[in-house]
C-alpha cells in the first residue's frame, strides 16, 4: 500500500521555491560581505606606517651590526687561513731542500759501495788516508742525522699547519654563511620598509616627513662643516662650525687634540648618505662613521656598536664630554659621537643622512670615552 502513495507535494509553487532559494543566497552572501568587512584590517594612520618603519629601521640596524661584526671576523678569519697557507708554503720549501740533501748523501753512500770499514782498512795501501777519509766520513753522518731531524721536524710542522688550515676554513665558511644571513635580513627589513612607505598618499607622506624632522629636532639647525683648531695649553682643542647650511657658529670645546680631530671629521661628513655596512668616504653605517672619525685622530676602533663599547672607559650621561661615544638601545644597536650641548653627529638610517641630532631622540643606552 505504501508503494503507491503520492509524494507528498511542497506547500509552494515551484516558482515560489525558486524565489526563496534566491533569497537565501542573497541573504548568505551579504552576510558574508559585512562579515568580510567587519573585519577588514583598518587603513593604518600615518603615525602608525611611521612606528613601524622606524621599529623596521631599528630591526634593520641590529642585523647591520650583526653583519659588520661577521664580516670582521670572516676577515680575520681569512688573514689567518691566507697566514697559515704562506707559512705551509715556506715550510714545503724547506722540506723539499732537505729531501735534497739527503738524497745527494744517500747518492754518495752508494757510490761508495758500502763496504765494511776493517775490509776497507785491510784492503788500502795507505792506511792514514783511509782513517782521515773515515772521520770525514762519520762528520758527514750526523750532518745526514741533523738532516733527517731538519726532515721529521718539517713534516710535523706541515702537517699541523694543514690542520690550523683547515680549522680556519671552516670557521671563515661559518662567518660568511653568517653574513649572507645577516645581509639577507637587513635587505628583508629595508624592503618592508620601504613597501610600507611607498603605500601612503602624497599626503600622508608629507605628515610623515614632518614627524621625522620633529623627532630629529635641532638636527637642521647644528651648523656642518668646521675644522679642528690648535691645542690649547691645558690639553683642549676647538672646533668651529660653518653656515654650509645656516647653522650655529658656536664652538665645540674638545677635551683634547684627538677628540677634536675626531669631531672635525664627522663633521667634514654630514649630508653623506647612510649606508649599510658601509666605512666611507662616500657613505656610511653608524658604527662606521664613529670608526673613521677616531681613525683620523689616530685611534684604531673596533668595527661594531657592541664592540666599541668597551673600547674605552665608560662614563656616565652627566659626565659626557665632546668625542664620547654615545650608545643607544638595550642592544647596543646604534652610535653617535657627542659634540656637546645634548648633541650627537651620527648616521641615523637610510633615506637620512649623516646630521647633527639631539642624544633624546633614541633611548640612551651608555657613553664611552676613547681618549
Amino acid at each position: 500500500m505504501a508503494a503507491h502513495r503520492k509524494p507528498k507535494q511542497s506547500p509552494l509553487g515551484g516558482q515560489a521555491v525558486r524565489t526563496a532559494a534566491t533569497l537565501a543566497l542573497a541573504s548568505a552572501a551579504t552576510a558574508t560581505l559585512f562579515e568580510g568587512s567587519g573585519h577588514a584590517d583598518p587603513r593604518p594612520t600615518t603615525a602608525q606606517v611611521k612606528a613601524k618603519v622606524d621599529r623596521l629601521y631599528e630591526e634593520a640596524e641590529v642585523a647591520t651590526e650583526r653583519y659588520n661584526g661577521a664580516e670582521e671576523k670572516a676577515d680575520e678569519a681569512r688573514a689567518a687561513f691566507d697566514r697559515l697557507r704562506d707559512e705551509a708554503a715556506r715550510r714545503t720549501q724547506r722540506l723539499n731542500t732537505a729531501r735534497d740533501g739527503l738524497g745527494a748523501m744517500a747518492a754518495a753512500q752508494y757510490r761508495s759501495g758500502g763496504l765494511d770499514p776493517a775490509v776497507q782498512l785491510a784492503l788500502t795501501s795507505a792506511p792514514d788516508e783511509y782513517l782521515e777519509r773515515a772521520a770525514l766520513a762519520e762528520r758527514a753522518g750526523d750532518r745526514q742525522a741533523v738532516a733527517v731531524s731538519a726532515v721529521r721536524r718539517e713534516l710535523a710542522a706541515i702537517r699541523q699547519l694543514r690542520e690550523e688550515s683547515a680549522g680556519r676554513l671552516t670557521a671563515l665558511r661559518g662567518h660568511e654563511a653568517e653574513l649572507r644571513r645577516q645581509k639577507t635580513a637587513v635587505l628583508g627589513k629595508l624592503r618592508a620598509a620601504r613597501t610600507l612607505l611607498a603605500r601612503l598618499t602624497a599626503e600622508e607622506r608629507a605628515r610623515y616627513e614632518a614627524a621625522t624632522a620633529a623627532r630629529d629636532g635641532s638636527a637642521a639647525s647644528a651648523g656642518n662643516g668646521g675644522t679642528a683648531g690648535t691645542t690649547a695649553s691645558g690639553g683642549s682643542a676647538t672646533v668651529r662650525a660653518d653656515r654650509s647650511t645656516g647653522g650655529e657658529r658656536g664652538p665645540v670645546t674638545a677635551p683634547n687634540s684627538r677628540a677634536a680631530e675626531a669631531i672635525s671629521f664627522a663633521r667634514a661628513q654630514l649630508g653623506k648618505p647612510y649606508v649599510w655596512g658601509a666605512t666611507g668616504p662616500s657613505g656610511y653605517d653608524c658604527s662606521g662613521l664613529t670608526q673613521a672619525a677616531w681613525r683620523a685622530a689616530g685611534v684604531s676602533l673596533p668595527r661594531t656598536t657592541y664592540t666599541q663599547i668597551n673600547a674605552g672607559r665608560r662614563v656616565s650621561r652627566s659626565e659626557l664630554a665632546p668625542g664620547d661615544l654615545v650608545f643607544f638601545y638595550s642592544g647596543i644597536s646604534h652610535v653617535g659621537l657627542y659634540i656637546g650641548g645634548g648633541r650627537m653627529i651620527h648616521a641615523p638610517r637610510p633615506g637620512a643622512p649623516i646630521r647633527v641630532a639631539p642624544i633624546d631622540e633614541m633611548p640612551f643606552a651608555g657613553a664611552t670615552r676613547v681618549s
